[in-house]
């Protein structure tokens, strides 16, 4: 019975997180250059509510809270935020059913670089995974080159990037997965999850804080701070990672991969509520990357 409750947290996590990512492409503006720095603001509204309540409850069960961790878990945090930043400002080139899938793979690449680094073992699903994910990128790319000559490209992206857009993805993929790989490896002995949590909330909410304050300050722009689709996102990321956190309370077997396949929800979804449009191909390439995915997770 408790693992199908951890399961099932993990279902509602990788719903949540695939519904952020649909309503932050949803709330982008191609036009708009600080569409990505918006997004970070709400997200960091919400994350500062939720540590707020992380807080309280600490200090209700007798626990306590030192400042000083948030500076020794900020290098971890600022790669995590970076990665972010880097795949909001991507959301203005790149349909989300592709780019979502491709960010996803950040799990596989820590588990390379735990690989490489602490010489973990590389069984042969493992890398039969590995590869899956490889070819599946490349594939993408090409895909998204072919759809770039055919003007097949949705109004919503700049097109004249093509496949080159996915330089976004990759990048949060790879800076995501140093970040993971970090934390896995060196931070949880320093500091308890909790810690960690609250740690990273209150700086995401400081990195909100002076995105809008660039943004309306520094450049004067006049643009909405928020909207309905960016609140939604907001409040589906929080969720998310507020379930994240109860679902690996326990046995992580089952629950990581299946939060693994976040890309994969959102890809579903971009289709389904943005009109995205893919072609046979790309739904299998994005099958075989969430299989992949799916696979290292599970004998991780």
């Amino acid at each position: 019975m408790q693992q199908l409750e951890l399961t099932t947290l993990a279902l509602i996590a990788t719903l949540f997180w695939g519904l952020s990512d649909t309503f932050f492409k949803k709330a982008t503006n191609p036009n708009d250059k600080y569409s990505h720095l918006r997004i970070l603001f709400i997200i960091g509204l919400f994350m500062g509510i939720q540590a707020v309540y992380e807080l309280i409850k600490l200090y209700g069960s007798g626990g306590s809270y030192s400042l000083k961790t948030i500076w020794i878990y900020i290098p971890i945090s600022f790669l995590y935020i970076l990665s972010m930043g880097v795949d909001f400002f991507g959301y203005r080139y790149l349909r989300i059913s592709i780019g979502s899938p491709i960010a996803s793979t950040s799990g596989a690449m820590a588990g390379i670089l735990s690989w490489i680094v602490l010489k973990n073992e590389m069984t042969p699903v493992k890398f039969i995974a590995i590869l899956m994910i490889g070819l599946g990128l490349v594939v993408m790319a090409y895909l998204e080159h072919q759809d770039q000559k055919k003007g097949a490209l949705g109004k919503n992206e700049i097109v004249k990037l093509g496949a080159s857009a996915l330089i976004f993805p990759i990048t949060y993929a790879i800076v995501d997965a140093l970040a993971t790989f970090l934390d896995e490896h060196y931070m949880t002995s320093i500091m308890s999850p909790e810690e960690a949590l609250i740690s990273f909330e209150l700086t995401f909410f400081i990195v909100g804080i002076l995105a809008i304050f660039y943004m309306k300050v520094i450049k004067k722009d006049t643009g909405k701070i928020m909207s309905v689709p960016l609140t939604l996102g907001g409040l589906a990321e929080t969720a998310g990672q507020v379930f994240y956190v109860f679902a690996l309370s326990g046995d992580g077997v089952v629950t990581a991969p299946i939060m693994s396949l976040d890309g994969v929800v959102a890809s579903i979804l971009g289709v389904m509520f943005l009109k995205e449009k893919l072609n046979k191909k790309q739904y299998l390439t994005i099958f075989i990357i969430g299989l992949g995915v799916f696979l290292l997770g599970f004998y991780e």
